[in-house]
This record gives C-alpha cells, sequence and structure tokens, in this order.
C-alpha cells in the first residue's frame, strides 16, 4: 500500500525552514533530515522504507563502513525531507576492495585502517590500527591520504549549484573534519588516550598532520561548494553515554587550539552555518565549541548524562541550533508509531521554540528501525 503525505504545502520553502531554524525563528514547521553520514539510514531499515512507501528500486550504499543507504529522491519527497546533501568524491588514487573469507569481510579504507563485518553483521568495524606501533619519526613516512585528489571534487560544484539554484531544499554538505577521532583511528583508542598523557610529542604530532591534511581538503572542498550550502558538516566524537571522553584541561590543551583553526579556517571560506556532530555526554564542551565557532550541535543524545534538552536549550538555545534528538536506542527501535511520535513532538517542543532545531535521529536510523516507526517520526513535523 503506497502511502503519500508529501512536502509541506505551507508558507514556506524547505530552505526558508532551515534558515529560520538557524536564524533562531520560528518557521511554518520544524525542518527535518534525513540523508548525511551522521544524520542517515542503514540499508536494511532503507530498503524496509523503501517497499512501505510503495517504492521500488535498487539501493545505492554511500558508506561502507556503517553500510548506510543513499536515499532515492523519491523516498526524501514523500517523507516531506527538508535537507539534501553533498559528499566528498572518492580518491582517484583509491578504490573500494571488499575482501570475502570464511567470517565475513574486510577491506582496508583510504587511511590504511582495516576493517571487518562478520556474516550477518550490520556494518565494519576496525580491527587494524596502522600507526599502532609508530614512532614520531615514522609519521613523515606513512603513505597518507591525498587532500587535493581530483576526485574528492570532480562535479561538486555543479551538483552544489543545481541544489542550490534549482531546488528549494537546504543544502548540506558533509566534510568529516576529524582530528581527535581521526587520531584514535589510525592508532587505537588506548594507545592515543595513553599517547595524550604521556607521549604528548607523538599525539601533537598526529593531531597536526590531521589538522594540515583537513584544512588541504577543506580549502579544495570549499571553493567548489562554499557559496551553495547553508550547513557545513564536521565531526570529532568528544563522549560516551556517561560522561565526556576526557577532562576539559586535556581537550582544552590538546585538541580545542586545532579545532578553533580548523573552524576559523571553514569560516573564512563559506557563510554555510558550522554543525558539529558529537556524540554522548558532552555538557561540559558546549560552552567551548561555541567560543570557537560552532552554530549547530548535533545528534543532541538526550539519553546520555548531562544532556537533558530542557536544561540544554534553556542554556545555550540562544547560541546553538539543535539537530537530531530523537532516541535511536530505545524509542525508534523498540517503541510504536504512537511512542516514536510523542518522543518526537516532545523534541519539538523541548527545543524548537522560536527556532534553533531541526527534527532527527540521534547519529543514524539502524536497521533495527521499523518503517511505520520512520514515518511517525516525520509526521511530528506537520503533526
Amino acid at each position: 500500500m503506497a502511502i503519500a503525505w508529501g512536502r509541506m504545502t505551507g508558507s514556506m520553502t524547505s530552505r526558508d525552514r532551515l534558515n529560520a531554524a538557524l536564524e533562531h525563528r520560528d518557521g511554518d514547521a520544524v525542518p527535518v533530515d534525513l540523508g548525511g553520514i551522521v544524520t542517515g539510514i542503514a540499508v536494511i531499515a532503507y530498503e524496509r522504507l523503501r517497499e512501505r512507501l510503495g517504492l521500488e528500486g535498487n539501493t545505492v550504499v554511500m558508506d561502507p563502513k556503517q553500510q548506510l543507504a543513499w536515499p532515492d529522491e523519491r523516498v526524501l519527497e514523500r517523507i516531506g525531507i527538508d535537507t539534501r546533501y553533498i559528499l566528498p568524491g572518492a580518491r582517484d588514487g583509491w578504490k573500494l576492495s571488499i575482501k570475502e573469507d570464511d567470517s565475513g569481510f574486510t577491506y582496508a579504507d583510504e587511511w590504511g585502517i582495516k576493517l571487518r563485518m562478520p556474516r550477518g553483521g550490520l556494518y565494519f568495524d576496525m580491527e587494524e590500527h596502522p600507526l599502532s606501533t609508530a614512532t614520531q619519526d615514522d609519521l613523515d613516512a606513512y603513505e597518507w591520504p591525498d587532500p587535493y585528489d581530483p576526485g574528492l571534487v570532480r562535479g561538486l560544484r555543479e551538483r552544489a549549484r543545481e541544489l542550490n539554484e534549482s531546488t528549494d531544499y537546504g543544502v548540506v554538505a558533509w566534510a568529516s573534519g576529524s582530528i581527535f577521532e581521526r587520531s584514535w583511528y589510525l592508532r587505537g583508542l588506548q594507545r592515543f588516550f595513553v599517547d595524550m598523557m604521556s607521549n604528548q610529542g607523538f599525539a601533537e604530532a598526529l593531531l597536526d598532520k590531521l589538522l594540515e591534511i583537513n584544512m588541504a581538503f577543506l580549502g579544495e572542498y570549499l571553493g567548489a561548494i562554499g557559496n551553495h550550502i547553508q550547513v557545513i558538516q564536521l565531526a570529532d566524537d568528544l563522549g560516551h553515554q556517561q560522561g565526556p571522553l576526557m577532562p576539559l584541561d586535556l581537550y582544552r590543551r590538546l585538541i580545542k587550539p586545532r579545532q578553533r583553526e580548523l573552524f576559523r579556517f571553514v569560516k573564512d571560506r563559506t557563510d554555510a552555518r558550522l554543525f558539529y556532530h558529537c556524540c554522548g555526554s558532552i555538557r561540559q564542551f558546549i560552552p567551548d565549541l561555541i567560543e570557537i565557532g560552532v552554530d549547530i550541535l548535533n545528534p543532541v543524545q538526550a539519553s546520555a548524562r548531562d544532556m537533558d534538552p530542557v536544561v540544554l536549550k534553556a542554556e545555550f538555545g540562544d547560541r546553538l541550533t539543535f539537530w537530531g534528538g530523537v532516541n535511536t536506542q530505545s524509542v525508534l527501535p523498540r517503541g510504536s508509531p504512537d511512542e516514536v511520535l510523542i518522543e518526537a513532538r516532545r523534541r519539538i517542543g523541548e527545543l524548537g521554540n522560536g527556532g534553533g532545531y531541526v527534527l532527527g535521529s540521534v547519529h543514524n536510523i539502524q536497521a533495527d528501525v521499523p518503517p511505520e516507526n520512520i514515518i511517525a517520526m516525520y509526521r511530528a513535523k506537520s503533526a
């Protein structure tokens, strides 16, 4: 059975609606988002949603690690999504090669990190960190990905211009920009934390190298698309469910100065709002993040410690737009459609007053989320 409710027919376009939220103004409805690397949908959930909507087609996997789908335009239209995405292309010098063995599937990414997905698994996990035994002297000799590879930006200027000039959607660009998180991906989590405490020369050298690579890439990327986007997405997780991953003073000493430089570099090249994805309990970092240029905080993990949306809105709602908020751990996968609708309406009430909120899930919609619950979440936009 096909389901159709389509796009809003109110007084505002999708881009107007998003801009109102980003400017902390009430619009005709809260804007809703789907389709990014940290605001996306797992392939399994996507295919069930497409089937529920009565739409046929093939699924494009846009992110092999997380097994995320690139949503079909018909799906986005049907559920009234206000955003459209731009993602960097693949480097000409690298090609995805997934190998299969008795236990599952493996591949090495562009950074040389080896990932594995077991048979029946839902995504790839890291299993080998290429700099796990490296010394500081080894960093210069490592084969770093080329931030100037033309494949990264090929065709993006045209796509960004088309989205901006020929559609009325909010245009969002993913860029990653990870410095801290990419460091431990390359080094290993435990080892990099040891480095931060007792081998800071290595830690700072690695952080500086990643800052250099990110700035080089972002210079090319924003040079192509910067005038045609409303939001630029960066990500670097600093928290877990129960608290921050590091003390505030360590963040301020090692991570914040490099983020400040990166964020300033971005803002010098685009008028787009700076979206920062940071999972977990990160309340202690928020004033610092605002200070160094963050405009939008995602995913607003309300189930984590000290992340009460009411408190966050009261303290930071005049300076931050909140993006996400609908519980992906329990409500979306295990609640009823009515419970999902209640959860989404609650987030709109807590975070959307006076603008400053974009509705979506906390991080990506996972494989176990029923299509009826996805539909219920987005119906809250106009319910």
